[in-house]
């Protein structure tokens, strides 16, 4: 074999070897289907938590950590109508390999058979019991849930949160309800009532599906009520692409991947911006308002303790 020949596959080797790195620095969270799978395979350390809310209420919630040296935001992750799933457990497992503290709580903690919370009810019951959740108690449980994972010793005090399909109206709900709040992002969740935005002083990150029309009608009067509030909504909509196209990634002919493709980098960076710029090695920063100092119990494994959640809107 001559020297061309083991130049263009050194050449080849060096180019292939800089997109797997690539790849693996950009790596989506699984479909659906794989959820399970990638959560076992994962390197990094998750935990269940259980975290009072107050009154006697608690919160079961799931928390990855990310490998780093310094302290890291943290993300609440909120799921979607159907309860907590090894897929949100996935997402908030690949948030934590970007880097961020990720938690995400069981709205349904408490609100199922024998007082037990998403394991113990199926996709219908979930999406009844969640109906039935009232905006304060959501509100309620989700600053329970990110006092105590920004006093973690890991965690600076900023935070942001992600929700998708119900939780993602939740995600932006909660930015008109948190003033502490550092980032909200929206992955094809409905708007808020636009009297509500006025209240809003996180920056706000929407993500919709191109044919997600339901959800994608409630945008133009939050955008526009934004804009006229001075207050920061980007919003990216992705063309062919329909509700779920995260969690659904194969369906949908390619194009709810290429919005996934898209829009994940899109969140991240987001974050980035708003979480990560005043990161330091110093102890957490001031806690959020509205919070009052509990203890919290941990369950390390894969074993959910009973669960405790909260809901509003619809999915």
């Amino acid at each position: 074999m001559n020297r061309t020949f083991f130049r263009t596959a050194f050449v080849f080797l060096l180019v292939t070897g800089i997109a797997g790195v690539a790849l693996a620095q950009g790596v989506l969270p699984p479909v659906e289907a794989q959820a399970k799978e990638r959560l076992a395979s994962s390197p990094r350390h998750g935990e269940w938590v259980s975290v009072p809310a107050g009154g006697g209420d608690k919160v079961e919630a799931w928390v990855v950590y990310p490998e780093r040296k310094d302290r890291a935001p943290v993300v609440l992750v909120v799921h979607e109508i159907f309860g907590l799933s090894d897929w949100v457990r996935s997402v908030a497992d690949q948030l934590a390999a970007e880097g961020f503290i990720a938690v995400a709580p069981d709205l349904l903690s408490g609100k199922g058979p024998g007082g037990k919370g998403s394991e113990a009810v199926d996709r219908d019951q979930a999406g009844r019991l969640i109906m039935a959740l009232e905006p304060q108690e959501i509100v309620r449980r989700l600053d329970a849930v990110a006092r105590y994972a920004t006093k973690l010793p890991a965690a600076t005090g900023r935070f942001g949160v992600v929700g998708f399909c119900w939780g993602g109206g939740i995600s932006f709900l909660y930015a008109t309800a948190q003033p502490d709040l550092s980032a909200a992002v929206v992955f094809y969740g409905v708007s808020p009532a636009t009297s509500a935005l006025a209240r809003i002083k996180a920056p706000v990150l929407g993500l919709y599906g191109g044919d997600d029309a339901r959800v994608g009608a409630t945008v133009p009067a939050a955008q526009a009520e934004m804009k006229r509030l001075g207050k920061r909504y980007e919003v990216e909509s992705y063309a062919g692409a329909g509700h779920a196209f995260m969690r659904q990634q194969d369906a949908r002919e390619g194009a709810n991947l290429r919005a996934a493709q898209q829009a994940w980098p899109r969140a991240l960076q987001f974050l980035r911006q708003a979480l990560e710029a005043q990161v330091s090695l110093a102890g957490p920063q001031a806690q959020p308002a509205s919070y009052a100092a509990e203890q919290v119990t941990c369950t390390c494994g894969d074993e959910p303790a009973a669960a405790t959640e909260v809901a509003q809107a619809h999915d």
